[in-house]
């Protein structure tokens, strides 16, 4: 396996395992996929979350009234190294019954640090 696609592997399980915790709405397993501080930027304006709590009240904040799960529409690789991969990614917000919240587009950066790979920085067009 190249450097490349050992980082794709990697930052797809992190991804993988972001969804899942996402939707089981489970807070300890989120953060575990991400990098603190942790940064993101959208609607005009860099966040940083320098902790878990911090994220995860923001989170829901901003999901979207009737937010009940997402789902990953695509995840392409744009380049990785050893210690890091760059992804086109875009998801979509559900309510419930199945509606449509919202699709949204995002660059992910998942960076190997200390060992241990996550999230740690997002380009969104979601609120």
């Amino acid at each position: 396996m190249t450097e490349q696609s050992e980082a794709y592997a990697a930052a797809l399980a992190v991804m993988d395992a972001h969804m899942a915790a996402l939707n089981a709405q489970d807070n300890q397993a989120l953060t575990a996929t991400l990098h603190f501080p942790h940064h993101r930027l959208a609607s005009g304006r860099l966040q940083t979350w320098t902790s878990p709590e911090s994220y995860l009240d923001d989170f829901y904040a901003r999901a979207g009234e009737g937010w009940s799960h997402s789902a990953w529409d695509k995840r392409d690789l744009i380049a990785a190294s050893a210690d890091k991969a760059h992804l086109d990614v875009a998801f979509t917000r559900y309510r419930a019954d199945g509606s449509a919240l919202g699709q949204f587009r995002s660059l992910w950066i998942i960076a190997r640090i200390d060992g241990r790979w996550a999230a740690a920085f997002r380009s969104s067009f979601a609120a």
